[in-house]
């Protein structure tokens, strides 16, 4: 078994540093378009408008992407997606109060893009390092996600502040195409995907439903896939609690104000740095199942005490200390989810599935979205908030019960597979 890091493999490391540039230009703009609308607008409801065009496009078209994620050659995809996020950013130069829709659009575009770099960046990974250094990876990689939250989320209102819509759109384009040119330093890593590249367009449409119903079989019919589906999805749920409940709770039972809330969302992020770091001695001991498990265990057990604490305590402190906390855990669970799907998935379907579990996660949370918004006006938020602790450790319990190891999976090419790393994308 080999110690080196996965860092010391050039393809590996170029993959890991092209997602942190990209990510940190994701936070960038994540931070400055709600702040523009909310400033061109005047209501939380323009600012909430980017986060719902956001989610939408996502939901209808995450699972197809998934499939031409599979289709292209996923290196050459990533390039091709990262200069077509820089060029989609360019009509923000001309956004304004009464060009609003500018805004709404972009949002959604730069939304359907990332839904297509990010499945093939993790469905690339398996491919860079050597399958007992994956997990290792995956905490690499979520590291770096969690280094981009941190840098990205204050350098967006900088750019913002100093630069306004302008500022950020050059900042954020700087990043994407950075981005391009380390991926297109990597070497090609063909996969197998399935279908004839000179099949009639009728014909390729009826694979490309095909491929994405194979997808949702592959998950029906895996055990191990179909119970992380169910644990994203109740995870999800509670995040989207989260998300609604956490301001009521940080303002009203902590007095915190809007300092208070950007705080601790932020400081979580030093939790991920610490968590993926951890997580990378952790997976030499723990199977990714235990990750999982554990993970949403050790996470419902901080939440709970967070929840309750404020009858003995407001120091904005020690909840910074226990969001801190919470980062590590969260981590932990990621890095053995994304490890399950990618040894328990084919190759050549890695995309697919990846983005369909995405489209899951991203339904429930609106779920959680709506639930908490329509629960807060009846119940007290503490008690909402300790249910939604429980389902974190729901997914813990589900998972120690019932994550199996998934059979390994076949590295040579199917039957009917052929290369397709040579299709234009």
């Amino acid at each position: 078994m080999t110690s080196r890091s996965p860092l010391l493999r050039r393809d590996y490391a170029l993959i890991w540093s092209a997602g942190l540039v990209s990510d940190t230009g994701d936070w960038l703009l994540m931070i400055a378009l709600p702040l523009f609308a909310f400033g061109a607008t005047g209501s939380a409801l323009g600012a909430s408008t980017v986060f719902l065009v956001e989610l939408v496009p996502m939901l209808l078209l995450g699972t197809f992407l998934g499939v031409l994620v599979d289709r292209w050659d996923r290196r050459r995809t990533i390039i091709v997606t990262a200069l077509l996020q820089a060029l989609a950013l360019l009509p923000l130069l001309v956004a304004s109060a009464d060009r609003m829709w500018i805004v709404y659009t972009v949002a959604a575009v730069e939304a359907v893009l990332g839904a297509v770099i990010n499945p093939a960046r993790q469905a690339l990974v398996p491919s860079l390092v050597e399958p007992d250094q994956l997990a290792r990876g995956n905490a690499l990689i979520a590291v770096s996600d969690s280094i981009a939250r941190l840098v990205g989320s204050p350098l967006g209102g900088i750019a913002f502040a100093a630069g306004g819509l302008p500022g950020v759109v050059v900042a954020d384009a700087a990043t994407f195409l950075a981005t391009a040119g380390l991926v297109a330093a990597m070497r090609r890593h063909p996969v197998p995907v399935a279908g004839e590249a000179d099949a009639p367009a009728i014909v390729a449409e009826r694979r490309l439903l095909h491929e994405w119903a194979e997808g949702l079989r592959l998950i029906g019919r895996s055990g191990t896939l179909r119970t992380l589906a169910a644990i994203a999805a109740l995870g999800s749920v509670s995040q989207g609690l989260f998300l609604v409940l956490f301001i009521v709770y940080v303002t009203q039972d902590l007095g915190a104000g809007d300092a208070g809330v950007g705080l601790l969302r932020g400081v979580q992020a030093i939790g991920g740095v610490l968590g993926g770091l951890l997580s990378g001695m952790l997976v030499r001991r723990l199977s990714p199942r235990m990750l999982v498990g554990g993970g949403y265990l050790a996470f419902g057990l901080l939440s709970l005490l967070t929840w309750n604490l404020a009858p003995f305590t407001t120091a904005l402190g020690v909840y910074a200390g226990l969001f801190i906390a919470m980062g590590i855990p969260a981590v932990a669970t990621a890095t053995g989810e994304i490890t399950l799907v990618q040894t328990g998935t084919p190759p050549h379907a890695l995309g697919r599935v990846i983005a369909a579990m995405t489209t899951v996660s991203g339904a429930a949370q609106g779920v959680g979205l709506l639930a908490g918004g329509l629960l807060a006006e009846r119940f007290d938020v503490v008690a909402i908030l300790d249910g939604q602790a429980a389902l974190y450790l729901l997914c813990g319990v589900v998972a120690v019960l019932a994550l199996r190891p998934p059979p390994p999976v076949l590295p040579r090419n199917p039957p009917g597979l052929r290369d397709v790393s040579g299709i234009r994308t």
